[in-house]
């Protein structure tokens, strides 16, 4: 950290361990162009990260996590990159993304509601010490 009130640099080790990327992973994002900025060199070329750099790639790790496509995080790191105006734009690119999540969440919540049930069937057959028929097939 620089003096108080200057923006934080950050090593590639420490942003990966702070966003949970590995160093080759944040290589890659660099590379793809899924940074908001231009990551910083030191004058030996080593990588400096900023806090708002840490700050937007927990972002990106949670939109991957959640499925987002990389074609689509690229673009919403683009349209980010160019600034004001297209915040619209970025709007409909997150509500679509929202929206197969929450599809994806309703199949999952439904799935789980089936296991749950077939759980406490064999719950329930096996309490009763009345399990025989429920791995056979024939009965």
């Amino acid at each position: 950290m620089t003096t108080e009130g200057a923006v934080q640099s950050l090593s590639i080790g420490e942003v990966a361990e702070r966003t949970g990327l590995s160093v080759h992973a944040l290589r890659f994002y660099e590379r793809e162009g899924l940074l908001v900025g231009p990551v910083q060199r030191t004058s030996g070329g080593r990588r400096r990260y900023t806090s708002l750099d840490v700050d937007w790639l927990l972002i990106c790790v949670r939109l991957r996590e959640s499925g987002m496509p990389l074609a689509d995080l690229k673009h919403f790191a683009e349209l980010v990159r160019h600034g004001p105006g297209n915040e619209a734009e970025r709007l409909r690119l997150l509500d679509a993304h929202r929206q197969r999540v929450d599809a994806e969440i309703q199949a999952l919540e439904e799935c789980r509601s089936v296991i749950a049930w077939k759980v406490g069937v064999y719950a329930e057959h096996l309490a009763r010490d009345e399990a025989g028929g429920l791995w056979d097939p024939t009965a």
